[in-house]
């Protein structure tokens, strides 16, 4: 059985990890907005508000299928969030999928090779993704497209509303503690540039971790 509301005894330790991930980056206009492929419908929904908002003349939505999403988007992730920003006015021409990447940094490289291809060559881009993913993909970003500058943007939903949109809160908390993680093993891996990770974070992601949510963990 799931349940859409954070659990008020963990509400303060999920809030500190979520507020962490949150860059809090400033709009500004880009040469290209970068959807990038997840379960969360969202993402396609904000980067095709930005793209009628003026802030770039180009979107690319990338992402293959993971095993959190095969289900929902069957043809692929980047199929269906252009079929859903189609259905928000979005004009065809504007958009480009890259429907094979199955990671973070598999979005960044093919999304670079994929514009470059179409004769594109953006010195800035805009990151769109889940709220916590955005720390994770900026520093990403970082260190496989170091040229390019980066802005991150996410739909500005307060924790329990998103929550409450996924439906499944252990699911978003699950979530939350696997990308925290990864702060620190992309970058000791060579993925991802280093973070810093203030000792209030730190000790939530262990709390959480303490209290069973390590279904998004990876091996050390």
């Amino acid at each position: 059985m799931t349940t859409a509301e954070i659990p008020a005894s963990l509400e303060d330790d999920v809030r500190a990890l979520w507020d962490y991930h949150d860059l809090h980056h400033e709009l500004e206009p880009t040469d290209v907005g970068v959807g990038l492929g997840s379960h969360d419908l969202g993402v396609a929904t904000y980067t095709a508000e930005l793209y009628r908002a003026g802030y770039f003349p180009r979107i690319v939505f990338t992402g293959a299928n993971a095993p959190t999403t095969i289900e929902r988007f069957p043809r692929g992730e980047a199929v269906h969030y252009r079929e859903h920003a189609l259905t928000l006015g979005v004009p065809a021409e504007a958009i480009l999928i890259e429907p094979k990447a199955t990671n973070t940094g598999e979005n960044i490289a093919f999304t670079r090779a994929a514009l470059q291809e179409a004769g594109e060559r953006p010195s800035s881009i805009t990151l769109i993704s889940r709220p916590y993913q955005q720390r994770r993909a900026y520093a990403t970003c970082r260190k496989a497209w170091p040229e390019v500058e980066v802005v991150c943007a996410s739909q500005r939903l307060p924790l329990a509303e998103y929550a409450a949109g996924i439906g499944d809160a252990d699911r978003v908390i699950n979530m939350l503690v696997g990308d925290t993680q990864r702060i620190t093993l992309h970058a000791e891996r060579g993925f991802a540039i280093p973070q810093d990770i203030p000792h209030n974070v730190q000790a939530a992601f262990k709390r959480l971790v303490a209290a069973g949510y390590t279904a998004r963990l990876l091996p050390e």
